[in-house]
Protein backbone atom coordinates (compact mmCIF):
# COMPACT_ATOMS: atom_id res chain seq x y z
CA UNK A 1 0.00 0.00 0.00
CA UNK A 2 1.35 3.32 -0.93
CA UNK A 3 0.87 6.32 1.27
CA UNK A 4 -0.44 9.53 -0.10
CA UNK A 5 2.27 12.16 -0.34
CA UNK A 6 1.87 14.74 2.44
CA UNK A 7 2.46 18.36 1.58
CA UNK A 8 4.93 19.98 4.00
CA UNK A 9 2.71 23.04 4.51
CA UNK A 10 0.13 20.78 6.18
CA UNK A 11 2.50 20.41 9.16
CA UNK A 12 2.59 24.20 9.50
CA UNK A 13 -1.18 24.31 9.14
CA UNK A 14 -1.53 21.83 12.01
CA UNK A 15 0.92 23.78 14.17
CA UNK A 16 -0.77 27.13 13.56
CA UNK A 17 -4.19 25.61 14.18
CA UNK A 18 -3.01 24.26 17.54
CA UNK A 19 -1.53 27.63 18.48
CA UNK A 20 -4.77 29.39 17.49
CA UNK A 21 -6.80 26.86 19.48
CA UNK A 22 -4.66 27.38 22.59
CA UNK A 23 -5.01 31.16 22.27
CA UNK A 24 -8.78 30.79 21.78
CA UNK A 25 -9.05 28.61 24.87
CA UNK A 26 -7.03 31.02 26.98
CA UNK A 27 -9.03 33.97 25.63
CA UNK A 28 -12.26 32.26 26.61
CA UNK A 29 -10.91 31.52 30.08
CA UNK A 30 -9.50 35.03 30.68
CA UNK A 31 -12.53 36.75 29.14
CA UNK A 32 -14.84 34.75 31.39
CA UNK A 33 -12.78 35.66 34.43
CA UNK A 34 -12.91 39.36 33.61
CA UNK A 35 -16.62 39.12 32.90
CA UNK A 36 -17.21 37.53 36.31
CA UNK A 37 -15.05 40.16 37.99
CA UNK A 38 -17.03 42.89 36.22
CA UNK A 39 -20.39 41.50 37.37
CA UNK A 40 -19.22 40.99 40.95
CA UNK A 41 -17.70 44.48 41.15
CA UNK A 42 -20.91 45.99 39.77
CA UNK A 43 -23.01 44.12 42.35
CA UNK A 44 -20.71 45.23 45.16
CA UNK A 45 -20.76 48.83 43.92
CA UNK A 46 -24.56 48.74 43.82
CA UNK A 47 -24.60 47.44 47.39
CA UNK A 48 -22.29 50.27 48.46
CA UNK A 49 -24.50 52.88 46.78
CA UNK A 50 -27.56 51.44 48.55
CA UNK A 51 -25.63 51.63 51.84
CA UNK A 52 -24.65 55.22 50.96
CA UNK A 53 -28.32 56.11 50.45
CA UNK A 54 -29.28 54.50 53.76
CA UNK A 55 -26.63 56.55 55.55
CA UNK A 56 -27.93 59.63 53.73
CA UNK A 57 -31.46 59.00 54.97
CA UNK A 58 -30.22 58.58 58.55
CA UNK A 59 -28.09 61.70 58.21
CA UNK A 60 -31.10 63.65 57.00
CA UNK A 61 -33.23 62.40 59.90
CA UNK A 62 -30.59 63.49 62.41
CA UNK A 63 -30.29 66.88 60.72
CA UNK A 64 -34.05 67.44 60.80
CA UNK A 65 -34.25 66.35 64.44
CA UNK A 66 -31.30 68.58 65.32
CA UNK A 67 -32.91 71.57 63.58
CA UNK A 68 -36.12 70.88 65.52
CA UNK A 69 -34.22 70.81 68.79
CA UNK A 70 -32.43 74.07 67.92
CA UNK A 71 -35.79 75.78 67.32
CA UNK A 72 -37.14 74.49 70.61
CA UNK A 73 -33.92 75.39 72.42
CA UNK A 74 -34.06 78.96 71.13
CA UNK A 75 -37.59 79.34 72.52
CA UNK A 76 -36.45 78.44 76.06
CA UNK A 77 -34.95 80.79 78.62
CA UNK A 78 -31.15 80.58 78.39
CA UNK A 79 -30.59 79.73 82.06
CA UNK A 80 -33.13 76.90 82.38
CA UNK A 81 -32.26 73.25 82.97
CA UNK A 82 -34.27 72.32 79.88
CA UNK A 83 -32.08 74.62 77.74
CA UNK A 84 -28.98 72.82 79.05
CA UNK A 85 -30.56 69.42 78.25
CA UNK A 86 -31.49 70.64 74.79
CA UNK A 87 -27.95 71.92 74.19
CA UNK A 88 -26.55 68.55 75.22
CA UNK A 89 -28.95 66.74 72.91
CA UNK A 90 -28.08 69.12 70.05
CA UNK A 91 -24.40 68.34 70.58
CA UNK A 92 -25.20 64.61 70.38
CA UNK A 93 -27.05 65.14 67.11
CA UNK A 94 -24.17 67.26 65.78
CA UNK A 95 -21.83 64.34 66.50
CA UNK A 96 -24.17 61.90 64.74
CA UNK A 97 -24.46 64.21 61.72
CA UNK A 98 -20.67 64.44 61.52
CA UNK A 99 -20.30 60.65 61.91
CA UNK A 100 -22.82 59.87 59.17
CA UNK A 101 -21.24 62.47 56.86
CA UNK A 102 -17.83 60.85 57.25
CA UNK A 103 -19.28 57.36 56.78
CA UNK A 104 -21.03 58.50 53.60
CA UNK A 105 -17.74 59.84 52.24
CA UNK A 106 -15.99 56.53 52.97
CA UNK A 107 -18.81 54.51 51.42
CA UNK A 108 -18.79 56.73 48.33
CA UNK A 109 -15.04 56.22 47.91
CA UNK A 110 -15.49 52.47 48.25
CA UNK A 111 -18.30 52.43 45.65
CA UNK A 112 -16.22 54.46 43.20
CA UNK A 113 -13.26 52.09 43.68
CA UNK A 114 -15.51 49.12 42.91
CA UNK A 115 -16.81 50.89 39.81
CA UNK A 116 -13.21 51.45 38.71
CA UNK A 117 -12.54 47.71 39.16
CA UNK A 118 -15.63 46.96 37.07
CA UNK A 119 -14.50 49.34 34.32
CA UNK A 120 -11.01 47.84 34.31
CA UNK A 121 -12.43 44.32 34.03
CA UNK A 122 -14.63 45.41 31.12
CA UNK A 123 -11.65 47.01 29.36
CA UNK A 124 -9.73 43.72 29.63
CA UNK A 125 -12.67 41.45 28.85
CA UNK A 126 -13.70 43.05 25.56
CA UNK A 127 -10.45 42.27 23.66
CA UNK A 128 -10.57 38.67 24.87
CA UNK A 129 -14.10 38.34 23.49
CA UNK A 130 -13.03 39.74 20.12
CA UNK A 131 -9.98 37.46 20.14
CA UNK A 132 -12.19 34.39 20.53
CA UNK A 133 -14.26 35.42 17.50
CA UNK A 134 -11.27 35.94 15.21
CA UNK A 135 -9.43 32.88 16.49
CA UNK A 136 -12.47 30.62 16.01
CA UNK A 137 -12.95 31.87 12.45
CA UNK A 138 -9.25 31.31 11.71
CA UNK A 139 -9.45 27.78 13.17
CA UNK A 140 -12.52 27.05 11.05
CA UNK A 141 -10.87 28.29 7.84
CA UNK A 142 -7.67 26.38 8.68
CA UNK A 143 -9.68 23.21 9.25
CA UNK A 144 -11.40 23.59 5.91
CA UNK A 145 -8.02 24.25 4.25
CA UNK A 146 -6.63 21.05 5.76
CA UNK A 147 -9.70 19.05 4.83
CA UNK A 148 -9.61 20.13 1.19
CA UNK A 149 -5.82 20.58 1.10
CA UNK A 150 -6.08 24.14 -0.14
CA UNK A 151 -3.04 26.16 0.84
CA UNK A 152 -4.70 29.41 -0.30
CA UNK A 153 -7.43 28.94 2.32
CA UNK A 154 -4.84 28.40 5.02
CA UNK A 155 -3.01 31.57 3.92
CA UNK A 156 -6.36 33.38 4.25
CA UNK A 157 -6.77 32.04 7.79
CA UNK A 158 -3.36 33.30 8.92
CA UNK A 159 -4.15 37.05 8.93
CA UNK A 160 -7.50 36.37 10.61
CA UNK A 161 -5.69 34.36 13.26
CA UNK A 162 -3.08 37.10 13.62
CA UNK A 163 -5.83 39.62 14.35
CA UNK A 164 -7.17 37.20 16.97
CA UNK A 165 -3.74 36.84 18.54
CA UNK A 166 -3.34 40.64 18.62
CA UNK A 167 -6.67 40.98 20.42
CA UNK A 168 -5.62 38.17 22.75
CA UNK A 169 -2.44 40.07 23.68
CA UNK A 170 -4.41 43.31 23.94
CA UNK A 171 -6.61 41.66 26.56
CA UNK A 172 -3.60 41.53 28.86
CA UNK A 173 -2.13 44.94 28.10
CA UNK A 174 -5.11 47.00 26.78
CA UNK A 175 -3.00 48.80 24.23
CA UNK A 176 -5.75 49.83 21.82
Amino acid sequence: MSEEKKDPWLNYLALTTVILAVCATLSTFKGGGYSTRSVISQAQASDQWAYYQAKGVKLNLYQVQRDNLVLQHDALPADSKAATAYASRIADYDAKVKQYSEEKDNIQASARALEAQRDDAQRHGKPFGLAVIFLQVAILVSSIAGLFKRKALWLTALPIGLIGVLYFLDGFFVLF
